[in-house]
């Protein structure tokens, strides 16, 4: 019997209104927060708007109508060769035609183009992630060889690649994400508490042996010490957060955001949003990620197809587990990680990620 079946095969416009908002929402505010930075770096007020709707927004709408209209079903057969070709990217950063910034690997050049391998690691991860748990011939989430074993040996070659670049907080992000998948499949109990462990040990080493970080997160828990060096951006930023009130200094009228706080058109931004919205534009954007994760939630278990259900299961978590770390590390509440906030951050390949997997999530929505 067809599981995928919808009369009409009508999107669900709520969640496809969600992304229109927050991409819009996303694209004034990178307006007002580079505007100034624009205009000292480039002499042009809108330079990283241009930018980011140049290489950005336009291939991300490509992606997302692509994505709206090719049958999801279809991606099954794709998804193994996508993570193929991601993983030899993830390589490919250290090499010659890897781009180096910000002390990290982080970047492919290929001529005028420049892209993220880690981004688009997001949508590639759960689409495999989805394809291989809902093979019908094998419960993976009960069998130790056939799932256990190549879960953890897949996720953790994807953790190494990305704590080389260092991407730490992408790998939280995605481990997550796929965890949350995992477990919803359902996996055993020992499986799960057994992943667990092996993660909280591997962050630990990780934190252990890298200096930066375990400096960052000293400094998370001593924020009054060391405000002109590790904690000096989160203490620009709750200046920012705190100076905005309960509505705002006004759209544009950050004074935090060309002298004051770094990264304020990426990591930062929320930071900027609630000085110039306060607290209602603030929440309100809050209110707006926790409806577009709880809308993929709700429509995955309307689903009858595992395919589909998990693929939204997975997309929602990383929309959650992202824009949850951005915000909560620029706020004070978790330590400073450098995640931008989907749709709002500046970042062509993160936009272009984002809608691309917006637009699969609605492509699956039809056969709710």
């Amino acid at each position: 019997m067809n599981v995928l079946r919808k009369s009409g095969h009508r999107p669900d416009y709520f969640l496809l209104t969600l992304v229109v908002i927050l991409t819009l929402f996303g694209l004034a505010m990178l307006a007002s927060a580079s505007s100034e930075l624009g205009k000292i770096r480039f002499n042009d007020s809108y330079y990283y708007l241009k930018h980011q709707a140049l290489f950005g927004l336009s291939l991300g709408v490509i992606g997302f109508l692509a994505a709206s209209f090719f049958r999801y079903q279809y991606l099954k057969k794709f998804a193994l060769p996508f993570l193929i070709i991601n993983l030899i990217a993830l390589v490919l950063v250290f090499t010659s035609i890897g781009l180096e910034a910000r002390n990290a690997n982080r970047w492919l050049k290929i001529g005028p183009l420049s892209f993220q391998p880690a981004e688009s690691m997001k949508l590639v991860f759960i689409l495999y992630l989805a394809a291989w748990l809902s093979n019908t011939k094998i419960k993976r989430t009960t069998k130790f060889l056939e799932g256990f074993l190549p879960f953890g040996f897949i996720s953790g070659l994807i953790a190494i690649l990305l704590v080389l670049q260092p991407a730490t907080s992408t790998v939280v992000i995605l481990l997550g994400s796929g965890l949350i998948v995992y477990i919803l499949d359902g996996a055993k109990l020992r499986y799960i508490l057994l992943i667990v462990l092996v993660g909280i040990i591997g962050v630990a080493i990780i934190i252990q042996m890298t200096p930066y970080r375990k400096a960052r997160i000293l400094s998370f828990f001593n924020k009054t010490e060391d405000v002109s060096g590790n904690n000096y951006q989160v203490s620009q930023a709750l200046i920012a957060i705190g100076s905005g009130g309960l509505m705002g200094k006004g759209y544009g009228e950050s004074s935090q955001k060309v002298d004051f706080l770094p990264a304020s058109i990426d990591d930062s931004i929320f930071a900027i949003i609630s000085e110039e919205l306060g607290f209602i534009g603030a929440g309100t954007v809050v209110m707006l990620f926790g409806m577009l994760s709880f809308r993929m939630f709700y429509l995955a278990h309307r689903l009858r197809d595992n395919f589909g259900r998990l693929i939204l299961i997975g997309f929602g978590s990383v929309i959650a587990f992202q824009s949850l770390m951005h915000m909560a590390s620029i706020s004070g509440m978790l330590p400073l990680t450098g995640v931008p906030l989907p749709f709002i951050s500046y970042g062509g390949t993160a936009l272009a990620v984002f809608l691309t997997m917006s637009g699969v999530a609605v492509n699956v929505s039809k056969y709710t």
